[in-house]
């Protein structure tokens, strides 16, 4: 019982912390102010299973799936404040959102190699929606993701092999000279996908900053 009770005064300090932090923005407009604010949101996920389920003992599945719904709820908000500010205040938001959607769809049990393919697929769409958002924390969570599937396929594909060290040493190779090679030609990237997303779905784009 006393785990609990210490869990419900966290949730209450989380509160306050969210509540001081969005009390400050109404009066200055400050960007940094948006990170203890994003920091208690995310730390709320953990503590917050226990008061959704309405019961003392849960499964860590039960935690993981909470972790994704707040990460992926955090991640909307920043988007729809990305849109409407001209200053960065969505930076906090997407990393913490982030975390809290990916380490949770992460460590979640896929259960079939479809699910797996699924989940590195997904990846891929958040490094593609990097380059729309200009936001490169989604290109090293997505980076990561492809980069942990590959490595799975690599161990099974190889297990037992001695060209196992070797397998995975390309995939590490190859994950560097992909962010080099987008490092150098990110203009050229972001401009071909300017080129080619509709018109009408160009206005869903964050406003841009300088």
């Amino acid at each position: 019982g006393f785990h609990v009770w210490i869990n419900g005064s966290w949730l209450v300090m989380e509160t306050a912390t969210v509540t001081a932090g969005l009390i400050a923005l109404r009066f200055v407009r400050f960007p940094f102010l948006t990170m203890p604010i994003a920091f208690a949101v995310w730390y709320m996920s953990m503590d917050l299973v226990p008061l959704i389920m309405k019961r003392e003992e849960f499964s860590l599945d039960e935690r993981k799936l909470v972790s994704i719904f707040v990460g992926l709820a955090m991640l909307v908000i920043s988007y729809i404040a990305d849109r409407r500010t001209k200053q960065d205040f969505s930076f906090w938001g997407y990393l913490f959102g982030m975390i809290a959607f990916w380490g949770g769809l992460s460590l979640m049990d896929s259960g079939s190699e479809l699910n797996k393919f699924f989940y590195c697929m997904l990846n891929v769409l958040l490094m593609l929606l990097s380059i729309w958002l200009s936001r490169k924390v989604f290109l090293v969570f997505g980076a990561l993701g492809v980069f942990g599937y590959l490595g799975y396929l690599s161990y099974h594909v190889f297990e037992d092999s001695m060209l196992f060290p070797f397998a995975l040493s390309f995939l590490g190779i190859l994950l560097i000279s992909c962010a080099v090679l987008y490092q150098r030609n990110e203009k050229k990237i972001e401009a071909f996908f300017e080129r080619v997303v509709p018109g009408p779905v160009k206005k869903f784009r964050p406003v841009s900053r300088t």
